[in-house]
């Protein structure tokens, strides 16, 4: 092979490949860090500083070649970007959902029932007369689907969200969908405690 070949275009794609991967895999990191996962996030920070560690070694073995520092910048942009859309596309965690409505609540919440979320509802004041507040704690795979029920019973509806980091899956509050995998491993994990 080409030694110009290698140290020109393929060296500096390896090391552009290695960036994306450990950048995409800090972000997921920084995410299971948030959520208090104190089992995944230590086992991605190894691999991402493994990677990193490769990458930078590179460089140091050609620091003449300029296109490895520019690969190495590139792919730290690239990866953050992937990192984003990953996480985004796994939507690890819970969120609370607040709608306030002023009329129309009742039907919401029988359709809310009828899908299988927990809510819990109050009655309250605003500035403009009664309303009434819905409060949903939900999976965030499930907040396109959620927000769905919401607008199709009012299209203006006031709603936030919010993610959160902890809650106790009991009573009214069980969260319809599937257990993520690793979720359900904790759990094995805890039971044999």
């Amino acid at each position: 092979m080409d030694s110009h070949l290698f140290s020109w275009v393929i060296l500096p794609g390896l090391i552009f490949l290695a960036r994306v991967i450990d950048v995409s895999i800090g972000t997921l990191r920084i995410v299971f860090i948030a959520r208090g996962n104190k089992v995944v996030a230590p086992i991605l920070g190894f691999i991402e500083v493994l990677i990193w560690v490769v990458a930078v070694s590179q460089i140091f073995k050609h620091l003449d070649n300029f296109m490895c520092y520019l690969a190495f910048a590139g792919g730290f942009a690239v990866g953050n970007f992937v990192g984003m859309i990953v996480e985004q596309r796994l939507a690890i965690g819970l969120q609370v959902v607040r709608i306030i409505f002023k009329n129309g609540a009742e039907s919401l919440m029988a359709e809310l029932r009828e899908t299988g979320y927990g809510y819990t509802s109050v009655d309250a004041e605003s500035s403009s007369g009664a309303v009434k507040i819905i409060f949903a704690v939900i999976r965030r795979k499930s907040l396109p689907a959620f927000l769905n029920i919401v607008l199709r019973h009012n299209p203006k509806a006031f709603y936030t969200v919010e993610d959160i980091q902890k809650v106790a899956e009991a009573g009214n509050f069980a969260l319809p969908g599937k257990t993520p995998f690793y979720r359900q491993l904790l759990r094995m994990d805890r039971k044999r405690k």
